[in-house]
């Protein structure tokens, strides 16, 4: 089973490779500027006449409104007040921002079906379970692409402090654990009076789209220790003050930090070809330098330019 779905996703892997341009360019480019054109449209339009054509809405979809299932993605901006109306403007330009990155590392294609599942998943889940879906979840699973891609990268929060973007990944799901928990707790203390809310298992709808295409490159965000396990060394045996220099001593050489000596080492994850000779590294050719990658991110990982 593991076998078959290996190779469907190197089929896929090898068909969005050979058909990088088809789709459309700058996908988050549109949908941001039709998020702000839908946000001034409402203010001059009291009434919110479209508003009331694009946002989700179970019942009149299943009346035959389908174009609600698509819709959505331009409304995110018309919740809350003046303050998170400019950060969701900030958060629409780091969207962009991504989606140029992702389209520069995978292709159109491929970027451009990541984000449509993403709306398809997230329409099953509302559907299924009864809720209005919204695009905020599933647009900050762009981060968390970005945070497994670039796990090193570092954030500036509060425009101050810098933050590696895989311990960012790390708080985001935590936060979102935690109001999974607070819903189901919810959900069980009023079970007992007919009341069931499944409005908790939303992200794990939004959450799956990024596992599906990332599958076991999420261990790119997970602490060291969990990502592999280095081999255990032997202890090396006493010898003789008169015994001859050994050749082969930099293969028992260690730096102060406990690195052993290596030929390549891979940009994304820090892997070496001493802790894992059967590895395999390549150097990216339109990366701007001569950086090298194993072959887990020789294929996914963001050009440096």
């Amino acid at each position: 089973m593991c076998a078959c779905l290996k190779k469907l996703r190197r089929n896929f892997e090898r068909f969005c490779y050979n058909h990088q341009n088809w789709g459309i360019p700058n996908l988050m480019m549109y949908i941001a500027i039709g998020n702000v054109i839908v946000y001034f449209l409402t203010l001059i339009d009291k009434s919110e006449l479209l508003y009331n054509l694009l946002y989700f809405n179970r019942e009149y979809i299943l009346s035959g409104q389908v174009w609600r299932l698509f819709t959505y993605v331009f409304t995110y901006m018309l919740d809350g007040n003046v303050v998170s109306t400019a950060l969701s403007l900030l958060m629409l330009y780091f969207y962009w921002q991504f989606g140029r990155m992702f389209e520069q590392q995978w292709g159109v294609l491929r970027f451009n079906l990541y984000y449509l599942s993403g709306i398809v998943l997230m329409d099953i889940g509302a559907l299924l379970l009864g809720y209005d879906a919204t695009v905020g979840t599933l647009n900050l699973t762009l981060f968390l692409a970005v945070a497994t891609l670039l796990p090193e990268l570092r954030f500036l929060v509060f425009f101050v402090i810098p933050v590696k973007a895989k311990y960012l990944a790390w708080v985001y799901f935590g936060l979102t654990l935690l109001s999974m928990a607070e819903g189901l707790a919810f959900m069980i203390r009023f079970l007992g009076d007919g009341f069931v809310y499944l409005g908790w298992l939303m992200p794990v709808f939004a959450f799956a789209n990024y596992f599906l295409f990332f599958g076991s490159d999420i261990k790119n965000i997970l602490p060291d220790s969990l990502r592999y396990r280095r081999p255990r060394t032997k202890k090396a045996r006493s010898t003789p003050q008169s015994a001859q220099p050994n050749p082969n001593w930099a293969q028992n050489y260690r730096s102060k930090s406990g690195e052993k000596p290596y030929r390549h080492k891979c940009t994304v994850c820090g892997r070496t070809d001493a802790e894992n000779p059967s590895l395999e590294f390549r150097y990216c050719s339109r990366c701007n330098g001569y950086y090298c990658y194993c072959m887990d991110h020789i294929n996914n990982h963001v050009h440096i330019t």
